[in-house]
């Protein structure tokens, strides 16, 4: 608990800055209409409800709450489900990019605001199908043989994978959308680079994008680690006393799952022109600053 409060204030922080850049993806008209922004704002919604989460099962987990098997089943359904999300959005902004730089005259009729929202639900049902797998898996188990529902253990992944098909899935399935993600990444990558040899690519649009996707291989990398800080955390738990494992597991939740989710906002919001002015004047409050909006004489 000592470690709770600190963490609980700046993960607040974080959430005002998330929620202040939702609120500007939706301000305007060019950020409502724009496929890029469109699939920006999804993975800051998604990183935003997995930040609140991941906060709530850290608190809960610090004050040693038990729940019932149903109930921490729900809790943990809705974490994977979002979890899902931010790694199959990184590769729609990732082609979305490739198509941008390497098919420029064909951009808008292939990323059209039509495909991008169903290419936005194909990833959360890809996600919801992930979801409804584990619950199949997860009533495999032999619940009406226990005495009571009641958990021994703290409310997490690891402790509602109850059968032997559950971890297989879990690892096949964790496995298999970060090698896809991560080929999706890189071959964009790898092609805005042979495209910006081309005379005719605009080479400063190339350079931007390139950035963009390490930008997106970055975040691919940080999402893979938290899915294997359970895992982790369980291991070392074993070796380490209670307040030398309390005090490495909160360093390890700030770095792989609280600053993460705030430094997409910044960064996406800081490096983009469009998106700057308006993300400042908002955490502002409103301050008409004259850098931001002129003076009129």
């Amino acid at each position: 608990m000592l470690f709770s409060a600190p963490i609980t204030l700046s993960c607040c922080v974080f959430l005002l800055i998330n929620g202040v850049m939702l609120f500007t993806l939706r301000s305007k008209p060019v950020f409502r209409e724009t496929p890029r922004y469109i699939l920006l704002y999804n993975l800051l919604f998604a990183e935003t409800a997995q930040l609140v989460m991941s906060q709530l099962m850290y608190l809960l987990h610090a004050c040693r709450m038990k729940f019932t098997y149903p109930v921490c089943g729900v809790l943990v359904l809705i974490t994977v489900l979002i979890s899902d999300i931010s790694p199959l959005t990184l590769v729609l902004m990732s082609l979305e990019r490739y198509v941008a730089v390497c098919y420029p005259l064909r951009h808008t009729t292939i990323i059209s605001i039509r495909n991008t929202g169903l290419a936005i639900i194909t990833a959360w049902s890809f996600s919801l199908l992930n979801v409804v797998i584990r619950v199949i898996l997860l009533l495999q188990f032999p619940f009406q043989d226990l005495k009571s529902l009641q958990m021994k253990q703290s409310c997490s992944l690891l402790a509602m994978i109850l059968v032997p098909a559950s971890a297989h899935f879990d690892k096949a399935y964790t496995g298999l959308v970060f090698a896809s993600a991560g080929v999706a990444v890189i071959s964009s990558y790898i092609g805005v680079i042979v495209a910006a040899r081309s005379a005719s690519t605009d080479k400063a649009s190339a350079h931007k994008a390139r950035k963009t996707l390490l930008l997106h291989l970055m975040q691919l990398s940080l999402s893979l680690c938290s899915t294997f800080y359970s895992t982790f955390s369980f291991a070392i738990s074993n070796i380490l006393d209670r307040v030398t494992f309390y005090r490495i597991q909160s360093l390890l939740y700030v770095g792989v799952f609280l600053l993460p989710r705030c430094l997409s906002s910044l960064i996406y919001g800081l490096r983009d022109q469009t998106i700057r002015p308006v993300l400042i004047y908002h955490l502002c409050c409103g301050l008409k600053l004259s850098s931001i909006q002129p003076k009129r004489h």
